[in-house]
């Protein structure tokens, strides 16, 4: 009868040798490819494009601003002038306040339609 504890711890190392034995690689979860695939060189000039345009299209909307500022300056003081003026005297300020702002709205125009 003291033979049957005997099998029983034999069976239980045979059986956490074979456990042992396996291969470990299956056991282990495969971790997933992270790397980023480089760029292809359209794909970069794409991107640099964009952003050359995004640049741009920023630097063009403050421009606009701006201007805009400038013509609502210019528009006043030529109300002013205006307002000092009569009927029958026409100042050269008034007519150079006119030409200025009338260079500057085409400006703001021409920024306004964006590049050609």
């Amino acid at each position: 009868m003291r033979s049957r504890p005997i099998v029983w711890i034999l069976c239980a190392c045979l059986f956490a040798a074979s456990t042992l034995a396996q291969p470990t690689h299956q056991r282990q979860v495969p971790k997933p490819d992270v790397t980023v695939p480089p760029l292809d060189e359209d794909e970069a000039r794409a991107r640099m494009e964009r952003d050359m345009a995004k640049k741009a299209n920023e630097e063009r909307h403050a421009a606009l601003k701006t201007d805009a500022e400038k013509l609502l300056k210019l528009s006043v003081e030529l109300k002013a002038y205006v307002d000092k003026s009569n009927e029958h005297v026409l100042s050269v300020d008034v007519i150079k306040k006119a030409e200025e702002i009338e260079k500057l709205a085409h400006s703001v125009k021409e920024k306004m339609k964006g590049p050609n």
